[in-house]
């Protein structure tokens, strides 16, 4: 009976773990198709965060081309304020997602970034351009 009762207890405790857990997420992640709509309707700036040198292969029509290094000096010039909603694109989402946290924690309240970053546009066959055009 006792060792029921501990288990018990530590089941409740991960679910509460769990929870907590929630409470801390981390930014969320959307899909390409939602980037490419927010593009298309303007209802959030997306930001391909990815070097000149990886963009040779296209980028997401609309997007604007800020590498990483350069997003936090120039989002204060982009945006009216941190409620803006943003999402980011990197090639994986690695960066993207990383950039994302940072972002939310400086209190830009509305980032995201997207699911498989540029690899699952390119694979979903969405439309590129090569940059500049």
């Amino acid at each position: 009976m006792k060792l029921r009762h501990f288990f018990s207890i530590l089941a409740c405790g991960g679910f509460l773990l769990i929870l907590q857990g929630n409470a801390w997420a981390a930014s969320p992640a959307v899909s390409v198709e939602v980037a490419r709509e927010a593009i298309a309707k303007s209802s959030a700036l997306v930001i391909d965060i990815r070097e000149p040198s990886e963009q040779t292969n296209g980028v997401a029509p609309g997007a604007l081309l800020i590498p990483m290094g350069q997003l936090e000096a120039k989002l204060a010039t982009l945006l009216k304020s941190k409620a803006e909603p943003i999402i980011l694109i990197c090639a994986t989402q690695n960066r993207s997602s990383k950039l994302a946290d940072t972002l939310q924690a400086a209190g830009y309240s509305q980032t995201s970034y997207v699911q498989g970053g540029m690899n699952q546009w390119s694979s979903k066959g969405l439309p590129m351009v090569k940059p500049g055009n």
